[in-house]
């Protein structure tokens, strides 16, 4: 007979996520052994075993769920009644937020992928690629003329997600700065330069 899941299966599923990328992005992929995770966690090995029969499957996890919980906090911004400029506001703005409390996933999503078997590294390619889609469709509209000639429109796309992707690095909560003040700011350097792209 098989086991039944707890009702807080999900929940657990989580922290342990939330503590296995803490550990990880502090130590790096390689010193963050199985037993450093589970221990960190709170949890046995064995357990841990349970839920990801190995350290790819874990990291596969980590960036699976932090990419999805992104997505789908940017489908949920995204506004076609709105003006493109202030849609894609909308859009950075969504995303920015989805990126708080999440520096270690991040972290892990940056550097852990060589972990990674190849049909790993492609399913998370194509979560990144839709997100990368949702925000080149509203640049596009901005400017047209990105796709002729020298295709640019993924180049500029591209430059928007390197000053999302690396806000972690230097953003300090409670500082002056607020996410939705760096949303606007990402936002103008994008509307007001890619006028001059051509």
């Amino acid at each position: 007979m098989a086991r039944t899941r707890a009702s807080d299966f999900a929940e657990k599923q989580q922290d342990l996520l939330r503590s296995a990328a803490a550990v990880i992005a502090e130590q790096g992929m390689d010193k963050a052994s199985m037993a450093l995770i589970a221990d960190h966690a709170g949890v046995s090995k064995a357990l841990l075993y349970h839920y990801y029969p190995g350290k790819d499957a874990l990291i596969f996890a980590i960036i699976e769920t932090h990419l999805l919980e992104v997505e789908e906090a940017v489908q949920a911004a995204d506004d076609a009644s709105l003006a493109d400029p202030e849609r894609l506001r909308k859009l950075v703005g969504a995303l920015l937020e989805a990126y708080r409390g999440a520096d270690n996933e991040h972290i892990v999503q940056l550097n852990a992928k060589r972990a990674l078997t190849a049909e790993q590294r492609q399913a998370l390619f194509q979560i990144e690629r839709r997100l990368v889609r949702m925000f080149s469709a509203v640049i596009e509209r901005i400017n047209p003329q990105l796709q002729d000639g020298k295709p640019l429109l993924m180049p500029v796309t591209m430059s928007l997600f390197g000053m999302m992707n690396w806000v972690y690095m230097w953003f300090k909560e409670g500082g002056p700065l607020t996410r939705e003040d760096y949303a606007d700011i990402a936002t103008t350097l994008i509307l007001e330069g890619v006028k001059a792209v051509r």
